[in-house]
């Protein structure tokens, strides 16, 4: 009976029995990262999944990324600019692009590494972003007590872990973004393939919705957890394709160690080195 309620369309009443299960009471400040596909089917696919998070939460945050504005060069012509409505990259999934034809919604303005948010903190949150630190905002929701939820994907897919990366002091890499109309620099994380290595050191809520597996963690839990692992093996998350920019982080960590920073996302600015090349055409 279980496998063939699980086969069955997810109804919204049970997505919000799930979801209330975990605690989430309207009161939380909440990022959440999701496949829709992980349900089977739901009902109302992402309207209804965003609107039951929202009627669950105070302040509901997504990532909104959209690689395709990255530039090979700071010397790369440049094609197009990022805007309000620039597409969310497809693997991001579903909810983030819904949130971002919200015209109510706020989406920060980095060129690749958006996120896109509703609710009471939203336009708090997204103002800590830049462009020396993108994952500000999960340090905004660090300090609000705010939650990470995975619904149907695992933590390859958990940006919260990257603003650990952040603080444990990983190399962060040089990138090239358009903006205003020339090319900026800006920094950018290694790949998240193997962020799965962190599941031990953190335990969540768990519910299920149909075939969907939720997870639920305090995101203050997750960034103090990836501090500490990363601390004990500064490559423990990095993967090793041979191919990826990983290497590159790598590398760079066996050279150098770790450089740890301060939680003060707000009044981070460019460093030195980023500031001259974003003045590059």
């Amino acid at each position: 009976m279980l496998n063939l309620a699980r086969r069955l369309p997810v109804s919204p009443q049970q997505l919000a029995e799930a979801l209330e299960s975990l605690g989430l009471d309207g009161t939380q400040h909440l990022i959440v990262h999701s496949s829709l596909k992980s349900f089977g089917t739901l009902e109302g696919g992402a309207g209804t999944l965003l609107g039951e998070l929202e009627r669950h939460t105070a302040t509901l945050v997504a990532p909104a990324f959209s690689y395709q504005t990255l530039l090979r060069g700071p010397e790369s012509p440049i094609h197009a600019q990022f805007a309000r409505g620039t597409r969310v990259s497809r693997d991001i999934g579903r909810l983030s692009q819904s949130l971002v034809e919200r015209p109510d919604a706020h989406r920060s303005l980095h060129p690749a590494l958006s996120f896109v948010a509703v609710g009471e903190q939203a336009g708090a949150v997204l103002e800590r972003q830049t462009l020396a630190n993108p994952y500000a905002p999960i340090g905004a929701l660090y300090d609000l007590g705010g939650s990470a939820l995975l619904v149907g994907v695992d933590h390859s897919s958990n940006t919260s872990i990257h603003y650990g990366e952040y603080l444990a002091g990983m190399p962060l890499l040089t990138r090239y973004l358009p903006e205003n109309g020339r090319v900026t620099a800006c920094s950018f994380p290694n790949c998240s393939a193997d962020f799965e290595r962190l599941a031990p050191y953190v335990q969540p809520l768990t519910a299920h919705a149909g075939r969907s597996r939720l997870r639920l963690y305090r995101v203050r839990e997750l960034v103090d957890a990836t501090v500490r692992l990363l601390r004990q093996d500064p490559e423990a998350l990095l993967c090793t394709y041979p191919s990826c920019r990983c290497q590159q982080v790598r590398t760079s960590v066996r050279r150098d160690g770790l450089r740890p920073r301060a939680h003060a996302a707000d009044s981070e600015v460019l460093p030195p080195q980023l500031r001259e090349l974003s003045t590059q055409n």
